[in-house]
């Protein structure tokens, strides 16, 4: 990188690496690396801790006991869009089946889950990240 670039050609150069949708995900997984899960993990008191896993809603400490792994998979999925790492496919898109099976599991298991239609809407919206994620082997090369 040359040293008079400014920040914003900085951020542009970075942009043009992956598609849109990819970039969301991307800032998406530096958003929850730096700033959410360590307020999660460090600030939350645990009686107000949630985590979601496969749709089954974990609280308190059980949800506090998790969060590190929650951390964990956001950070490798920091790393693995910056350098867009080979490994990324298909562990980002088996990351994305879970938040899948998660939308259509919490709607239909959790008393403040919508039901079967809201589970389907969900579960059909988060199947385009998906879906992309699976097609995109060909944009990890690093």
């Amino acid at each position: 990188m040359n040293s008079n670039e400014t920040v914003w050609q900085r951020i542009k150069a970075d942009w043009a690496i992956r598609p849109v949708w990819m970039n969301l995900i991307f800032y998406f997984c530096l958003y929850m690396t730096f700033i959410y899960m360590p307020f999660d993990m460090f600030y939350k008191p645990a009686a107000n801790d949630h985590e979601i896993w496969f749709g089954f809603a974990l609280t308190g400490w059980w949800a506090k006991a998790t969060e590190p792994l929650h951390w964990m998979i956001y950070a490798a999925g920091a790393y693995g869009f910056a350098g867009m790492k080979r490994w990324m496919w298909p562990w980002a898109a088996v990351y994305a089946a879970q938040v899948v099976i998660a939308m259509v599991v919490w709607n239909l298991v959790n008393p403040r889950g919508g039901g079967v239609t809201s589970g389907l809407i969900a579960g059909a919206i988060f199947m385009l990240p998906l879906v992309a994620l699976i097609r995109a082997r060909a944009r990890f090369t690093n």
